[in-house]
């Protein structure tokens, strides 16, 4: 009979011997996907560790950066930081776990996006810090259920998203984020005497070099684990370079929870809401571009049911965060990079993350505790991170036919626009606030430009498939040549 297709360890399929596999029949069961496969408890937990070590630096920024804007006191600075982990372990439990059709059941983790700092500071400034985390939570509610009602619709673009555009949007992800690391590297404030100082770079670049030390001569559980390893030794060593505070972790609550409505009843003003709505559909434009990145690098492609599942996660865990005094919440590009280096693709792993962070926020001195890492020693573990995510962008762009000038010139002009935010913060300081919020997102510009270009020249009109790259540098009779099938 027909060999039936199988999942390898790898995640390949391979061919099978014998007979189709009954159902009904009691024999060993067909080897499961290595997304869906399990692990012993002690490495879940490690490996699930390194997963909130990666992403809790661009959790806890939000809420700091908001609560210091509406001037929180310390307590309650630590109280929305520990719901914002709160929330974010809710929601990468909906995300890898799934309940009905919600999740897309990949390791992927879910927290505060970053996009909505800029629309949460004009709200704060136009409401008043009394009244500004009402709105926000108002606004977030709002917003949060339009995008989960969108969510089937939006998640049907996928048919738009061949390798040419995934690869692109997949490369701008991890050149975006790399300034992310570079700032950390510096120690984060720019405000601060010691910013970009040798202790802060020189603590960055060991933990870089521990991270790729052990990843090179390490192997196993110990290879898989060196980002974490890399920043427990960083943080060690930096103690006696004095740029370790463990201060917050001394004055903090053994148990805390993030009492519903702490920071009053939600407000609903019309001009926040249009904000935060904008906002959703660039969170989600940034997710399923993330989802399509994770597909590749698990090689388990994200079709248009995962997408719009992994889309309904997102909006529903953003939809109950207010209510616990949380934000909107998104997908995490960096820990894709997670996933890529350490070639670690189960859900479960993931999964055990989120009831790390869930743990962390009912434990205020477990958020303090994280939250002495040094950013540093963060930036220089973040190099690897966010470079590997660029890596598997690349790695992408090999299958689409870049023979083509038609695939160039997408590709180039893709990568242009998305990078405009990076090589030009100003740019488009000239446009209204609420362009900008799509604008100064280089992922989202960038996944436009490739859609639109890929339709334009792939898509619509007569399609041609002899056209090839013709580079002016190059020796020749500057004749363009067939293209000869591979």
């Amino acid at each position: 009979m027909a060999k039936t297709p199988r999942f390898t360890a790898q995640g390949k399929t391979a061919e099978g011997g014998g007979d189709t596999p009954d159902p009904d029949r009691q024999g060993p069961a067909q080897e499961k996907h290595p997304v869906d496969q399990g692990m012993p408890p002690l490495k879940l937990f490690t490996t699930g560790l390194q997963h909130v070590a990666a992403m809790y630096a661009g959790v806890v920024a939000p809420p700091l950066v908001i609560g210091a804007a509406v001037g929180l006191s310390p307590g309650e600075l630590t109280f929305l930081t520990g719901a914002s982990l709160f929330m974010a372990g809710i929601a990468t439990l909906l995300q890898t776990l799934g309940v009905w059709k919600i999740g897309a059941k990949l390791p992927f983790v879910n927290g505060v996006t970053f996009a909505t700092v800029a629309p949460m500071l004009a709200i704060n400034k136009s409401e008043g810090p009394e009244d500004a985390l009402p709105v926000i939570f108002g606004a977030t509610i709002v917003a949060a259920a339009l995008g989960f009602l969108l969510a089937p619709f939006f998640s049907k673009l996928v048919r738009f998203f061949p390798p040419v555009v995934t690869g692109s949007v997949i490369t701008l992800i991890g050149v975006s984020l790399m300034p992310v690391a570079f700032n950390w590297a510096q120690g984060g404030n720019d405000k601060d005497p010691h910013y970009g100082g040798f202790s802060n770079i020189g603590m960055a670049g060991l933990t870089l070099l521990i991270v790729l030390l052990l990843r090179r001569f390490t192997t196993g559980f110990l290879k898989q684990i060196a980002v974490l390893i890399g920043l427990v030794v960083g943080t060690l060593i930096a103690i006696p370079v004095g740029i370790t505070d463990f201060t917050a972790v001394k004055e903090a609550d053994l148990v805390g929870f993030p009492t519903p409505f702490h920071f009053g009843t939600p407000q609903f003003a019309a001009a926040a809401i249009v904000s935060m709505c904008v906002v959703m559909l660039v969170s989600m434009t940034e997710s399923t571009a993330d989802m399509l990145a994770l597909g590749e690098v698990v090689e388990r492609p994200s079709d248009e049911r995962t997408i719009a599942a992994g889309l309904r996660a997102d909006t529903l865990g953003s939809f109950v965060s207010p209510f616990f005094n949380g934000f909107l919440c998104s997908a995490f590009a960096q820990n894709i990079g997670l996933v890529a280096m350490t070639r670690i693709r189960s859900r479960f792993v993931v999964a055990t993350g989120g009831g790390i962070l869930i743990l962390m926020g009912l434990c205020p001195p477990a958020v303090s505790l994280i939250a002495s890492v040094p950013q540093p020693v963060l930036g220089g573990a973040g190099v690897v991170l966010f470079g590997s995510v660029a890596a598997s962008g690349i790695q992408t762009l090999i299958k689409a036919d870049l023979s083509k000038d038609n695939n160039v010139l997408i590709v180039g002009t893709a990568l242009a626009v998305g990078l405009i935010p990076i090589a030009a913060p100003d740019f488009y300081h000239a446009f209204p606030e609420s362009a900008k919020i799509i604008l100064d997102s280089g992922i989202s510009t960038g996944c436009v430009t490739a859609v639109v270009l890929n339709l334009l020249f792939n898509h619509l009109g007569r399609h041609r498939d002899d056209e090839i790259v013709t580079h002016p540098m190059e020796p020749g009779d500057g004749i363009p040549h067939q293209h000869t099938p591979a």
